[in-house]
């Protein structure tokens, strides 16, 4: 038996079409709906590659039939309707609305990244890459952060999500029960990075762009590092520190045999 012909929405009071695009622009609207919003070809062939099923999928009328990926449930926007949903420049034609996963077991002898406060969607989610490109599957974002399943941060995750443990705007006490050493960048004191003895697994603390780690987490730190900075530059990017710290983690694992 063949699927029936997806529903095509052409006018911007469709109240289906009113949730999405509040799903889409708005970064806390995932939490009040219970889903998060995947726009274009490689977030969606990203969470089907981890098993994720989509809720529904979203296409613009232009989008070859060709290209549609597997669904419980479609949905056909006319080409207008998905620009407006669409936060990018050139509007990727394909999205998926997920059902958000279950709160996950917290793991605290998990190799961990803590988000203090990290406010710029870019750097959260290209940090959750980092993560997961350099082996640590856990990412708790304090409070302060930017939300972890908003659209910014899932674009930017480019599919990182899917093999992350995420605990989203969570309380400082979950980190109080991390049992691995917790790291933390300084940029004016502690051991130069390179010449540092890294432990693992361990816990990794990143901070707000502007004011770095908070002073109780930094107390609660048993190593500080600094990353050398020939170039003489104030301070790094902290989505781009991020990335220089856990690969260092994960070099010192390989070394190890972890």
């Amino acid at each position: 038996m063949t699927e029936p012909a997806p529903a095509v929405i052409r006018s911007t009071a469709n109240p289906q079409f009113k949730a999405l695009r509040l799903l889409a622009h708005d970064s806390t609207a995932w939490r009040r709906q219970g889903r998060a919003w995947l726009e274009g070809d490689h977030l969606c062939r990203a969470a089907l590659a981890r098993g994720v099923a989509p809720q529904l999928a979203v296409y613009a009328e232009s989008c070859d039939p060709l290209q549609r990926l597997p669904a419980p449930r479609s949905l056909v926007l006319a080409d207008p309707l998905f620009a407006a949903l669409s936060s990018l420049e050139s509007p990727a034609r394909m999205g998926f609305v997920l059902e958000l996963p279950p709160a996950p077991v917290f793991d605290s002898a998990a190799a961990t990244v803590v988000l203090d406060r990290v406010q710029d969607a870019g750097n959260v989610g290209a940090i959750l890459r980092s993560a997961a490109a350099f082996g640590f599957r856990q990412v708790v974002a304090l409070k302060g952060s930017a939300s972890l399943w908003s659209p910014k941060v899932l674009r930017a995750g480019m599919g990182a999500h899917f093999g992350l443990k995420l605990f989203d705007a969570a309380a400082p006490s979950l980190v109080e029960g991390l049992s691995v050493p917790l790291l933390a960048t300084s940029s004016h004191e502690g051991e130069l990075l390179h010449r540092a003895t890294l432990p693992w697994p361990c816990g990794w603390v990143f901070g707000h762009e502007g004011q770095g780690v908070s002073p109780e987490l930094a107390a609660r730190a048993v190593v500080h590092v600094r990353i050398a900075q020939p170039g003489g530059e104030e301070s790094l990017n902290v989505a781009a520190a991020a990335a220089i710290c856990l690969h260092a983690s994960a070099a010192t694992a390989a070394d190890a045999g972890a």
